[in-house]
């Protein structure tokens, strides 16, 4: 993408841009004819650097893709461009929860990223994710340590199925007092975050919806792969006990009572 030119914009479905405050006429006019300088990445978030400074900021909820050339299901798509080189780059998203925005950029922790951006956290996948400067301020955290890990503003990219994951690997459970767990703990853990999130990526994500798929249409099969989310009741794959869940944020948590026992409830 960098140094190609944005020569046509058409929005084709106005939920694309709704978090483009301006409007679809708005973004469309500042889009034609900006270059593209670079390409940035923090968590569930993308966006593109522009020469005019600013950036496109895109977000994918939870079916967008951009994708470059042929786009496979036109009922899809979102957002049409073409570059001039002929190119054509398209955001598709059957469920149109993603979308597009322009945004200024700021410098935070001698980064340049979007304004909407700039409150997350890096994410363990991030060449710049400082290790012990999040177990610091997890040290200084007295919520659940599952929580902080679906924190955006602590540390991104982490959602509840690899926060899971993690957790069992550190055998640590989740709803231990962040503060509560050693700098060494809650730096295995973060270790375990970015082992589990690498691994998946490896086998194209985990997939429990055939929305959920790459550029050719193909599902994750890291699924096949989980050691903890969505085993309940199964035998733990270290120790042989029964996996249990547990209601979480609307969501579930998935553990070993074995492995990672429940910290102990101090009656009054």
């Amino acid at each position: 993408m960098a140094g190609k030119t944005i020569t046509a914009v058409r929005v084709h479905h106005p939920r694309a841009v709704r978090r483009h405050e301006a409007g679809p006429a708005d973004l469309t006019a500042r889009l034609l004819n900006t270059r593209v300088t670079g390409t940035g990445r923090r968590g569930k978030y993308l966006w593109l650097t522009l020469d005019d400074e600013s950036a496109l900021v895109v977000h994918l909820g939870m079916s967008g893709q951009m994708l470059l050339g042929h786009v496979p299901n036109q009922g899809h798509l979102r957002i049409a461009t073409l570059l001039d080189d002929g190119t054509a780059l398209s955001f598709v998203d059957q469920r149109t929860f993603g979308g597009w925005m322009l945004a200024d950029m700021v410098t935070v922790d001698g980064t340049d990223v979007p304004v909407p951006v700039a409150h997350l956290g890096r994410d363990p996948l991030d060449p710049l994710f400082d290790r012990e400067v999040v177990v610091s301020v997890l040290r200084r955290k007295h919520s659940e340590i599952k929580r902080q890990l679906l924190d955006q503003t602590v540390v991104s990219g982490i959602g509840n199925i690899y926060a899971d994951e993690a957790l069992w690997r550190a055998k640590i459970n989740g709803a231990k007092p962040a503060s509560s767990l050693t700098r060494r703990q809650l730096g295995e853990l973060l270790d375990a975050a970015a082992e589990v999130m690498g691994e998946a990526l490896g086998h194209g994500g985990t997939s429990f919806d055939s929305l959920y798929v790459n550029v050719n249409g193909e599902s994750g099969y890291f699924d096949r792969s989980l050691d903890a989310y969505g085993r309940e009741g199964e035998p733990c794959r270290l120790c042989g006990a029964v996996m249990r869940r547990e209601k979480f944020m609307n969501r579930s948590s998935f553990y070993c009572p074995k492995c990672q026992p429940r910290p102990r409830v101090r009656l009054p």
